[in-house]
């Protein structure tokens, strides 16, 4: 035991140091990666990008997607996304996790959702690891540990949906983090939260909630699928319960849209997310919205999907 601490103390000294010797990036984001949990043969490491600004700020936690089998933190497609969010006055950090479903192909219903319930907690697992991380730092980096927003992508969104339902209702991963702690938003790009107990509740204490999704996303439910007590439950179905227990949330649909509104919105919806987190963060406005959008350019698809559809389009 003694022999792993003294390897994770020194892998995080040296992740540190030798991430500051990259300089600035090709970007011009000012970028430095640290080494957050070593689980395994897993090095679980973060890139913190700082904004440009002086003082404390605000900062967005970013989980990339890729079906829970791949992905990597620092994808190039997504640093403009970074990019502009620093120009703003938010740090990044983008995070590393442990990927549940890598080399499996072609599982049966009930082995996938088996699969799928372990690789969830444990990248929630590992998103509270690295959320503790920034908080042990927050003072040395200059973040506010009351302006920490929770975002992903596809399996990032269902990572950081999965994890505020977790938060919100006192579930027993929730004691990984400080007592009373709580994510001041989540953005979910094309994001569901699973279930092998029945339908998932909310409570008044979940943080605001910012939901983009396409009703024609064959990759992860936009309303939901369930078999047997076990389900995906996505942005549309989270809506319904966030608007009835009252609860602040912003549900942006855009018909026949597919899964790229796991990607899409990051680089076309800025406006919708600066404000989202003026209002619904910064602010703390206790606000409620819906917005479905028809695009005539998006040509009418399949919206209605089976349970077999979604596995065999991720696997």
């Amino acid at each position: 035991m003694m022999q792993r601490v003294i390897l994770l103390l020194c892998a995080m000294l040296f992740g540190s140091v030798t991430a500051w010797a990259d300089g600035v990036q090709q970007s011009g984001l000012k970028k430095q990666t640290h080494i957050y949990a070593i689980e395994g043969a897993d090095t679980l490491r973060m890139d913190h990008y700082v904004a440009e600004r002086e003082g404390v700020r605000p900062c967005v936690i970013f989980v990339f997607g890729g079906g829970f089998s791949g992905g990597v933190r620092d994808k190039q497609a997504d640093i403009p996304y970074f990019e502009w969010l620093t120009s703003e006055g938010y740090d990044v950090v983008s995070i590393d996790y442990r990927l549940g479903m890598k080399d499996v192909s072609s599982p049966g219903v009930f082995d996938f959702f088996k699969l799928l319930d372990n690789s969830i907690n444990i990248a929630v697992e590992d998103l509270f690891r690295a959320t503790n991380y920034i908080l042990e730092h927050a003072e040395q980096w200059q973040i506010d540990p009351e302006n920490i927003v929770a975002s992903g992508s596809s399996a990032g969104a269902i990572t950081v949906l999965q994890g505020e339902h977790i938060i919100s209702n006192a579930l027993p991963m929730s004691k990984i983090l400080p007592e009373g702690f709580n994510y001041a938003g989540v953005i979910s790009f094309a994001g569901a939260i699973f279930s092998m107990d029945g339908a998932p509740e909310w409570n008044e204490n979940s943080a605001p909630i910012l939901l983009f999704h396409g009703n024609a996303d064959r990759q992860v439910p936009y309303n939901k699928v369930a078999l047997l007590g076990c389900g995906m439950y996505g942005s549309k179905y989270i809506a319904k319960k966030l608007h009835n227990a009252g609860r602040p949330y912003w549900f942006y649909s855009v018909e026949y849209e597919t899964h790229s509104m796991a990607s899409t919105p990051m680089h076309k919806n800025h406006s919708e997310i600066m404000n989202f987190m003026e209002e619904f963060v910064l602010k703390r406005r206790a606000l409620q919205r819906r917005s479905f959008i028809v695009d005539g350019a998006i040509p009418e698809c399949r919206t209605f999907f089976l349970p077999t559809d979604y596995i065999n389009s991720n696997y």
